[in-house]
């Protein structure tokens, strides 16, 4: 299994309503410290693939989005479809929503 694979893996296991952090994907796909590496897989993502790439979140529980594009809204109106809530600050509470494995 690739790299990518594994970290796609790890993110299909998220569950609806429920976020992961990018070091938290990282560590489950065996990668601890290359959260960074979560990023670009996400990013590289083929479309298509039902990966649930929107459930991954920074550490600060916020979205990080790409310059000059809709891609943090669009993660924003998926994630507040699955119930998950953002504060006025644009984050989401970590302790309530984040998936314990």
């Amino acid at each position: 299994m690739t790299t990518y694979q594994r970290i796609y893996s790890a993110v299909r296991r998220i569950p609806r309503g429920r976020v992961a952090t990018y070091g938290q994907i990282a560590e489950l796909a065996g990668l601890e410290g290359h959260a960074r590496q979560v990023g670009y897989a996400l990013h590289n993502l083929p479309s298509g693939s039902g990966v649930p790439w929107h459930r991954v979140v920074n550490a600060r529980g916020e979205i990080s989005a790409r310059r000059g594009s809709d891609w943090g809204e669009l993660q924003r109106r998926l994630l507040e479809a699955e119930k998950v809530k953002f504060d006025a600050k644009g984050r989401i509470d970590l302790t309530r929503f984040r998936w314990s494995v």
